[in-house]
Order: C-alpha cells, then sequence, then structure tokens
C-alpha cells in the first residue's frame, strides 16, 4: 500500500515536470532599428520587461525601412523604429496601430579629427554637408533605407537638388550604423550617425563628432507601433500592446533616461508616450 502510494507520488511529480518542462514561454517578436540594439538600450531594457509580465521578446535588428518591412508583412508583433514620416505613411496605411512615441536623440556629422572639409566652424547642417560635397571628401553612407538613411538623402536633396549618387567621393555601406562608423573611420571619411551610437562606438574609431548642434533637421524621435491585429491576426497584439506600455510608463522612461554609455553619456532622451 505505502510503495504504492509512493509510485503514485513519483508519477504525478514526474507528470507535473513533463508539463511545465514542456510549456513554451510566452514570446513576442521585435523589429527594431539597429541603434536600439547596438547601444545596448535593448539589452538592458528586456530583461526588465521579461521579469514583469514573462513575455520572452525576440529581437530583430535591422534599418527602418526593414523594421517596418517586417511589420507590414507581419513577420513581427511590434516594431520600433526612427523616421516619423515612414512611421505616420505605416499607421496611416492600416499596418499598424497604437503608435506611441518613446524617446529621441539627435543626428550628429562625424569625421576625422583633421576635418578636411571644415564641417566643424559651420552653423548648420546643410551647410556641413554643402562643405563635405564641395571638398570631395569621402562620405559614407549607410544606403540601407534606415532612419539615418533616409534623414541623410533629406539633407543632401535640401543641400544639392538630388543625391550624390554615382560621385567617387561618395560610397555606400549597406550596413548598420556601427559597421558603417568602421567604414568611414577606414576611409578617414564622413557620415551621418544617431548620437547614441557614435558615442557607444566612439573608443572603437578615430572619428570625432564635428557638427553637434541640435535642430529640427537633425531631431531623432522614436515610435514604437504595435502591428494591427485586423491585418494580421495571428500576431501577439496583446504581448505587442504590453511591450509598448512599458516602454511608455514612468519605469520605462525613467530606465530610458538613466541609460548610460560607459563614460556616463546619457543615449537617449525619454519622451512623455503620446498617442500618434
Amino acid at each position: 500500500m505505502a510503495r504504492s502510494l509512493r509510485l503514485s507520488v513519483i508519477i504525478l511529480c514526474m507528470t507535473t515536470a513533463l508539463a511545465a518542462s514542456g510549456k513554451a514561454a510566452e514570446r513576442i517578436r521585435l523589429s527594431s532599428t539597429t541603434s536600439t540594439d547596438n547601444t545596448g538600450l535593448l539589452a538592458y531594457l528586456l530583461p526588465r520587461f521579461e521579469e514583469r509580465t514573462g513575455i520572452k521578446v525576440d529581437v530583430i535588428a535591422v534599418g527602418t525601412g526593414k523594421a517596418l518591412k517586417l511589420a507590414e508583412n507581419g513577420d513581427v508583433d511590434v516594431t520600433l523604429v526612427h523616421a516619423p514620416d515612414a512611421e505616420k505613411a505605416f499607421v496611416e496605411a492600416g499596418f499598424g496601430v497604437n503608435h506611441r512615441t518613446v524617446m529621441a536623440n539627435y543626428f550628429v556629422v562625424v569625421g576625422p579629427p583633421s576635418d578636411p572639409a571644415g564641417v566643424a566652424s559651420v552653423e548648420s547642417a546643410e551647410e556641413a554637408f554643402k562643405r563635405i560635397s564641395e571638398s570631395g571628401s569621402p562620405f559614407v553612407s549607410r544606403g540601407d533605407n534606415s532612419g539615418t538613411h533616409i534623414r541623410e538623402q533629406d539633407i543632401w536633396k535640401a543641400v544639392l537638388g538630388g543625391l550624390p549618387t554615382g560621385r567617387d567621393w561618395y560610397l555606400e555601406s549597406g550596413k548598420g550604423m556601427g559597421e558603417t562608423l568602421t567604414i568611414a573611420d577606414e576611409k578617414m571619411g564622413y557620415t551621418l550617425s544617431d548620437s547614441g551610437t557614435f558615442l557607444k562606438y566612439s573608443d572603437k574609431v578615430d572619428l570625432k563628432m564635428l557638427f553637434v548642434k541640435p535642430s529640427d533637421l537633425l531631431y531623432n524621435p522614436y515610435g514604437i507601433i504595435a502591428v494591427n491585429p485586423e491585418k494580421q491576426p495571428h500576431v501577439h497584439y496583446e504581448g505587442a500592446m504590453k511591450l509598448i506600455e512599458f516602454m511608455t510608463s514612468a519605469e520605462g522612461q525613467k530606465l530610458i533616461g538613466e541609460f548610460t554609455d560607459k563614460y556616463g553619456n546619457r543615449l537617449f532622451t525619454p519622451l512623455a508616450g503620446k498617442v500618434e
């Protein structure tokens, strides 16, 4: 009798353990711009979110254009990007819902310490790009339809009336921000970077922030958007909304504001989450 009881208890324990081990953790998929990954922000924030909710987040870090395309196709549940016009178009087309502004930093023009184009002495981003063009100094574009690339194209169009594609000093990396900074360093050239990624990589390259004046043109806000479940019924909408709520909550905003690089530089300014 006692032996039979012990056997029953063992079987029950084994069954419970197997059931627990077979239960998959709840997961959501996030497409995000490379800057949030390169800076270490997501590695800093997401464990807190997972601890609070029990939801694991699988991150796909790509340029903003690719991140939005993944969301449009329903390959992710939520996206975190930095191209306001593209974000607006994405929502207006019905692909995304519950857009919130999360944080911001600035774009900066970086280049070799010798600054052959004289970028450090100018008063506007347009003038900085004009001097680079006139000097024929190498300029490395991301060339990947990222938020940074989109902003760079806007500046070139304002300066030249079009893009400098095909000019011998204009190079396209097709890479993320970190790799583009490395190429600019190797070429002793210039590039446009978000300030957060540059500060994170500044000890790995011999480049300087040469134009750092805040302006509307260089303002770099980040938005988070849930994929529309009416367009993509299979998405984990509830999980996506939990991540959006966390990122825009008092706790999430405080964590973003406290996030620094190893030198103590704050890489992002938290913004009150607002409905767009």
